[in-house]
């Protein structure tokens, strides 16, 4: 049952981070998943220590970990973009 709320969680993450980056006509529904949950586990590494939360990957549904995960997915595309394009924008 995680694994679904994984994907579902981690798609809508993934979706509102590309909306935000700017990204989301580059973007599928299979790519914002793993943006979503990727950028999760990137966040549960940078920024859950700051914020002394855990991320949706940790099995911690609350509002603190989805910022969190929302975050750890901009992260994410900022940092492919400024791998593709030479600017986070």
């Amino acid at each position: 049952m995680n694994f679904i709320i994984w994907i579902v969680v981690g798609g809508i993450l993934g979706w509102l981070a590309s909306m935000v980056m700017r990204t989301d006509a580059q973007q599928g529904l299979f790519l914002n998943i793993i943006v979503g949950i990727v950028g999760a586990l990137l966040g549960g590494w940078l920024l859950a220590p700051l914020f002394g939360t855990g991320t949706i990957n940790q099995n911690d549904f609350s509002i603190g970990s989805l910022l969190v995960s929302f975050l750890g997915a901009v992260v994410l595309l900022a940092i492919v973009n400024l791998l593709r394009r030479g600017t986070p924008r």
